[in-house]
């Protein structure tokens, strides 16, 4: 099928009838995004205080997990600094990056593509993502396999944070603060990850009569409910991740106690 770009009415940039503060979500969704990613960024790169022991604990940073290697590979460009999260990080920030949501959402806050409806936009024709370099948001299904199994590995990590070394050198079972951070981190990424749209048409999209086949129509039927509510748990999920590689740097810092509950 061919394309066209469809023209726009030239309006000016910010030009509306509109009365109400329209203005107002993509101002939020702007702060809201720069504000993790600043915390990210920085995070990633800091290559420090991402692992706490304390009391016996085994928490890890969900920015470093899993954890490679803790020096820079021989591989690596000497001119560049190095931190175990860069080898981590570039597949769930992909994932969220070329996310349905997430492009809509920092489309409008970043690029005012569009900024928000029947408000003036900075041009004049609608491009789509089928140029250089917006064609590469298609790969989102792929990233979408390496999210999964990073939600397993957290979930591990949040098994790990279970057992505390005793005075014994043995394993015990425990629960801290820092567990139930650690565990909840995969829960909320999971419903985020499985409510994606690429993961509901794989389910069940690419079926033309899914009620003929009842497992996978009540497995659509959960994925579908996650996905009405996906903007909530895209959200939860990027903020929590950012409070769980707080918790456990505070904790590695000695700003902040870990309270044991068990």
């Amino acid at each position: 099928m061919s394309s066209i770009d469809v023209p726009l009415t030239k309006r000016g940039f910010g030009v509306t009838s509109r009365k109400d503060n329209w203005w107002v979500e993509p101002l939020v969704v702007f702060l809201g995004y720069m504000s993790f990613v600043v915390y990210a960024t920085w995070a990633g790169m800091a290559g420090n205080n991402y692992l706490y022991t304390g009391g016996g604990a085994d928490y890890l940073s969900p920015m470093y997990s899993p954890l490679l290697t803790e020096t820079a590979p021989s591989w690596w460009p000497a001119f560049l600094p190095f931190s175990a999260a860069m080898l981590i990080l570039p597949f769930p920030g992909g994932f969220r990056f070329t996310c349905y949501y997430y492009r809509g959402a920092y489309y409008k806050a970043f690029w005012a593509d569009p900024i928000s409806c029947s408000v003036g936009e900075p041009r004049n024709a609608y491009r789509g993502e089928k140029k250089f370099p917006l064609v590469f948001q298609n790969i989102h299904r792929y990233f979408l396999y390496f999210a999964i199994i990073f939600v397993f590995i957290l979930l591990y990590d949040g098994y790990r944070a279970l057992w505390f070394t005793g005075a014994d050198g043995q394993k015990h079972f425990g629960i801290g603060v820092g567990s139930l951070v650690l565990i909840l981190n995969p829960i909320l990424l999971g419903m985020y990850t499985f409510g994606c749209h690429s993961f509901r048409h794989l389910i069940g999209g690419i079926k033309d009569v899914i009620s003929a086949s009842p497992a996978r129509k009540a497995a659509y039927d959960c994925v579908s409910c996650l996905n009405r509510n996906h903007m909530k748990w895209a959200w939860i999920s990027m903020f929590f991740v950012g409070f769980a590689d707080l918790y456990v740097r505070m904790c590695a810092m000695g700003v902040w106690t870990d309270w044991r509950i068990l």
